[in-house]
C-alpha cells in the first residue's frame, strides 16, 4: 500500500550558488559518507557531473522527506538517508540511525527515481508499507 509520494525539482544553478557561498561545505551537510565517496570521484573526473550528483541527491532527499510526511524534521535529516546506485545504475535508498529504526518499525520501503538535464534535476520517491499499522 502506498504510504506517501514526494517529488522535487531543482535548478542546478541554485545549488551551484549555494556551493560557492558555502565554500563547498554544503556537500558535507547534505551527503552521507557513502555518497561523498561517489561525489568526490565524479567531481574529480568532471566538475559538472559532481555538481549534478549533489543536486540529484538533494532532490531525492527532499522528495523522500515529503513522501514520509516529515519534511526535514527528526528523525529525518539530510545524512540519515543516502541515495546510492546498484551495479546496474538503479538508485536505491539506505537509512541510518533513528530514521532506519522508524522505517523498520513502520515497515516502510522507499523507491526513488532520478533524472538530470543540463540545467535541472528531478527526483520522485514512493514510500510503501506492507503493514496496516502505519
Amino acid at each position: 500500500m502506498i504510504y506517501g509520494i514526494g517529488n522535487d525539482l531543482l535548478l542546478i544553478a541554485r545549488m551551484e550558488k549555494t556551493f560557492e557561498r558555502t565554500g563547498g561545505r554544503i556537500v558535507q551537510r547534505i551527503l552521507g559518507p557513502n555518497e561523498i565517496q561517489v561525489y568526490e570521484a565524479r567531481r574529480k573526473r568532471n566538475q559538472r557531473r559532481g555538481l549534478a550528483y549533489l543536486c540529484t541527491r538533494f532532490a531525492a532527499k527532499e522528495a523522500f522527506s515529503k513522501a514520509i510526511g516529515l519534511g526535514m524534521h527528526a528523525p529525518m535529516t539530510w545524512r540519515s538517508v543516502e541515495v546510492l546506485n546498484d551495479s546496474t545504475g538503479r538508485p536505491y535508498l539506505i537509512y541510518h540511525g533513528p530514521l532506519a529504526i522508524m522505517m523498520q518499525e513502520k515497515n516502510l520501503h522507499g523507491q526513488v527515481t532520478l533524472t538530470d538535464e543540463e540545467n535541472m534535476v528531478s527526483a520522485v520517491v514512493i514510500v510503501t508499507s506492507s503493514s496496516i499499522n502505519v
